[in-house]
């Protein structure tokens, strides 16, 4: 985390670089991409860090997800890009002094690359007729989908997401789901769709219970969206309460 010495103290994600009247959420994100052989020394550092947190009480939040291709994203809310111009760890590291330095060059060692960025929650494309939520208790199992689409073809592909919303909403889907705009500090034009389960067994009987329920000619409302798709990528992986964090 090099830049959770500079960029992270700065605040954390999102801003818009695309239709931001969809938007109505946004989150600044941290990513850490971390090496295969460091994951136990990074897990360490990254509680510490946690721990020093709660000790310190700094004025900011974060929930934290690891993917399982070793990413580790600290999502963090924002009002506005102005709060990304404030330090919420200015006093936390002069009460530090070295263990503070020494805590981030440990992060270092971990990885060879990381950076931040920003994300938006597009509340009309979300199905979540209960209530919309990042975190849902007892629900920390994620399913990540990417779906990548060429600027000229971003208002079909939206087209084709609220189709897919409205055959879940008709057929009462028991599977929910978040959707995620791309924003600044991105250099390809994407949505994110994140899908809550208890474990990977409970996602994949929703994924199958879901699939029965839609009926086999759902992948024309699908292909509303995939035919307009430049790429689609898939990641597992789950949310850390343990490494999240809130002012007390």
């Amino acid at each position: 985390m090099k830049t959770i010495k500079t960029t992270f103290l700065l605040a954390f994600i999102l801003c818009l670089c695309i239709n931001v009247s969809h938007a109505q959420k946004s989150f600044w994100v941290h990513q850490d991409n971390v090496n295969p052989s460091m994951i136990m020394q990074y897990e360490k550092v990254a509680k510490e860090f946690t721990d020093a947190c709660k000790q310190h009480n700094p004025e900011t939040s974060w929930a934290v997800a690891n993917t399982n291709d070793l990413k580790y994203l600290y999502i963090s809310p924002i009002e506005k890009m102005a709060d990304l111009d404030k330090d919420p760890f200015t006093d936390m590291a002069k009460k530090m002094g070295d263990d503070w330095k020494k805590m981030f060059q440990e992060f270092d060692k971990c990885y060879d690359s990381h950076g931040s960025y920003i994300i938006h929650l597009v509340e009309d494309l979300t199905y979540m007729p209960e209530g919309i939520s990042m975190t849902q208790e007892g629900q920390d199992y994620r399913k990540w989908f990417y779906i990548y689409f060429k600027p000229e073809n971003a208002a079909k592909v939206r087209e084709g997401m609220k189709a897919v919303k409205d055959l879940y909403v008709a057929k009462k889907s028991k599977e929910h789901y978040r959707i995620y705009r791309n924003g600044f500090g991105t250099s390809e034009d994407y949505y994110l769709v994140a899908v809550s389960s208890k474990d990977e067994i409970d996602g994949a009987t929703k994924s199958k219970e879901n699939e029965a329920l839609l009926g086999p000619d759902s992948w024309e409302i699908f292909n509303k969206v995939m035919s307009h798709a430049s790429r689609f990528e898939e990641y597992s992986g789950k949310m850390r309460p343990d490494l999240a964090y809130a002012p007390k």
